[in-house]
């Protein structure tokens, strides 16, 4: 079977990658950051979608249409999908403070590591934005105000009442577990 184009005529495919190539660089890179991925990952996702298109229906009837809806799509999944995939974060160690002398054992690293799990649980269940910002401020880099807002591409003004905003989240979501935490999401 051969591709062909709005005319009829045969496609050669790497003339069609190539005519198709600047299209979708731009139509990436206008997406990517939106969507929170790297252009050349959409690029990549969006070649591949074609390539299995080739496989089963053919070259798109119009193919620079079927590419900016194929960008789109796969920016809107990017974005589905970094809303619901969480990170694996590494519990960090427990070091020892001032108030853990000879007599701290191991059922104090115990609880502290239980409060350290506790607290990153809660920042992952927080609505996107907050988790962003705790995860930001409980980065063991110690990052600055000024880095902060310019990773989470907010103002430094800003960055304030937000951060109010999400520790009082975090504050309730954590005051509920601590009320009742034999009945966490179980019905009596």
């Amino acid at each position: 079977m051969t591709p062909r184009g709005e005319a009829g005529r045969p496609h050669a495919l790497p003339e069609l990658l190539t005519v198709l190539s600047p299209l979708l660089a731009a139509e990436s890179a206008a997406e990517a950051a939106a969507a929170g991925v790297e252009p050349g990952d959409l690029q990549q996702a969006v070649w591949l979608r074609l390539l299995e298109r080739l496989d089963g229906p053919g070259v798109p009837e119009r193919p620079a249409d079927w590419l900016r809806r194929a960008v789109r799509a796969e920016a809107r999944r990017a974005r589905r999908t970094a809303v619901r995939e969480l990170p694996y974060y590494e519990e960090p160690a427990t070091e020892p403070g001032p108030e853990d002398g000879p007599e701290a054992g191991p059922e104090r690293a115990a609880l502290a590591a239980e409060r350290h799990r506790a607290l990153r649980a809660a920042v992952r269940r927080s609505p996107a934005r907050c988790r962003r910002l705790l995860t930001a401020m409980l980065s063991p880099n110690d990052p600055t105000y000024r880095e902060i807002a310019g990773k989470l591409g907010i103002s430094q003004g800003s960055l304030g009442p937000m951060r109010s905003r999400c520790l009082g989240c975090l504050r309730r979501m954590l005051a509920a577990e601590v009320a009742a935490p034999e009945h966490q999401g179980k019905v009596r």
